[in-house]
């Protein structure tokens, strides 16, 4: 059986076998990769929702109680002579902020970028180069 020398010195297989052993080598080498993606971009995933929800309720929080003091102060201020109206503009506010909080949080779920949109476009550029290597090999 005829044999190559490697740059090491040692003897590659070559035929079939060979090339068979080689395609298999890469192959799993190839999926090891695209693996480690996946992974990275699923921890990536999870440490960003993390992140998002607790700043969301650190805000949430601390808003909610600003709001209501400073509903309670302005209200205070001018009840003897307007304090409906106080109360009245004030609900229009918190109702206006809700609806615009609702839309701009449907609009961000909406426009999320896809998971695992890296490793999707890494097996694309994978799935062409072998096309193309075997059209070259059938040739």
């Amino acid at each position: 059986m005829a044999r190559k020398t490697t740059e090491g010195g040692g003897a590659a297989p070559t035929g079939i076998i060979g090339a068979l052993r080689s395609s298999v080598g890469t192959g799993i080498a190839l999926l090891k990769t695209r693996f480690e993606l996946i992974g990275a971009e699923l921890e990536e995933q999870r440490e960003w929702l993390e992140r998002m929800m607790v700043l969301s309720v650190i805000a949430l929080f601390c808003l909610s109680f600003g709001v209501v003091f400073l509903t309670l102060f302005i209200t205070m201020l001018f009840w003897d002579d307007y304090g409906e109206y106080v109360l009245g503009g004030f609900a229009a506010l918190y109702l206006g902020a809700g609806i615009w909080a609702f839309l701009a949080l449907k609009k961000k779920i909406r426009n999320k970028p896809k998971m695992f949109a890296a490793t999707v476009a890494e097996l694309g550029k994978d799935h062409e180069h072998l096309v193309e290597k075997m059209a070259r090999e059938n040739t």
